[in-house]
């Protein structure tokens, strides 16, 4: 059986290393830092201008003005700092976050990230997902591997505007984990109950054999 959008997240989770500085985008990546290995020593940055952010707070626990990049409300921690947007994109642009944790609309074998134009809806604009794909070391996305309507979304090539090219590390999907290699789409871990022939059927990008 494919897994799970929290089984996504707790592979994720695996992901980080101690003394990671790590971004988490909007969706389903945020929901990775309730999966973090205890042993692990993560800061959690966010581009309004908070490092080190604790997890999502109880009813009692809810400050309003306590927010991440999403505007969900979430908690401080003892050693949490506080600072305007350009500090924290200059963190990000200056390469001082290990790694970003992404959502996505579209992959393309070569890395190419679609993530932020959805069509027929109006946007605002892509935010800071620009510069958290070209300013991080390393880009981890996590999405289903086909649209509701069945379409594959790790591609040949992304037919959505692009948010960065060759920019994409590793792919995690309800399928298994995919990183981004020089000739294709390398499989690194499948799903339990999952086919090789599953997984290509869903994909129209190169499958590296």
């Amino acid at each position: 059986m494919a897994w799970t959008r929290e089984d996504i997240c707790k592979v994720a989770a695996l992901e980080l290393k101690d003394g990671y500085y790590c971004n988490l985008g909007i969706g389903m990546p945020t929901k990775v830092a309730n999966y973090i290995p205890d042993n692990v020593n993560v800061t959690l940055q966010s581009e309004n201008g908070m490092l080190a952010m604790g997890p999502f707070p109880t009813k009692n626990e809810v400050d309003a003005d306590i927010i991440n990049a999403g505007k969900q409300t979430i908690t401080e921690l003892p050693e949490t700092s506080y600072f305007d947007s350009s500090e924290s994109f200059a963190m990000i642009r200056g390469g001082h976050i290990d790694l970003s944790i992404l959502g996505a609309l579209q992959v393309s074998e070569k890395g190419d990230l679609a993530n932020w134009m959805v069509p027929g809806k109006m946007v605002k604009g892509m935010g800071g997902a620009m510069d958290l794909v070209a300013g991080v070391k390393k880009v981890l996305i996590l999405m289903e591997h086909t649209t509701k309507d069945g379409h594959p979304k790790l591609l040949k090539e992304c037919t959505l505007p692009l948010t960065g090219k060759a920019v994409v590390n590793k792919i995690i999907t309800e399928l298994g984990v995919f990183e981004i290699s020089t000739d294709g789409i390398k499989i690194s871990q499948i799903a339990p109950d999952v086919t090789l022939d599953e997984i290509k059927s869903k994909t129209s990008g190169r499958i590296k054999d």
